[in-house]
């Protein structure tokens, strides 16, 4: 028997759609840092967040980029401009992955990257639609 629990979900109604959103996941046990439903007519749609190796490697570029001490903590939830970042560091990490993951980040979904977690699952949605 499958079980699953996700935390901090609201629900709103609008127009035949229904739009959720969650903020963690857990099945059997293993937990995702995030969770994303997409809106849908009459149905649901579930798409999860980025693998958390994904999340980790891109951690380190970041860290890596960015010239980050050991003791600096940076997660899925850290935020480019938190850690220090400008507009010139950001298109330097975005270099960093693209060369990292082997893939190309159109401008302008280089502009929607303001956190961790955003560069993870634009790397995954990358990756899914090259194979």
């Amino acid at each position: 028997m499958a079980s699953f629990a996700i935390s901090s979900l609201s629900c709103s109604f609008k127009q035949n759609q229904v739009h959720l959103k969650g903020s963690s996941l857990s099945v059997k046990g293993v937990s995702f840092p995030s969770l994303r439903l997409k809106p849908a007519t009459r149905r649901f749609s579930i798409s999860c967040a980025a693998k958390p190796e994904t999340v980790d490697k891109v951690c380190e570029i970041v860290k890596k980029q960015l010239a980050l001490t050991d003791d600096k903590v940076v997660n899925g939830e850290s935020k480019f401009t938190a850690l220090g970042a400008d507009s010139l560091d950001t298109v330097e990490i975005v270099m960093g992955l693209e060369e990292a993951f082997g893939i190309t980040v159109e401008e302008e979904n280089a502009q929607t990257i303001a956190t961790v977690q955003d560069a993870a699952d634009l790397i995954e949605d990358l990756i899914s639609k090259k194979a």
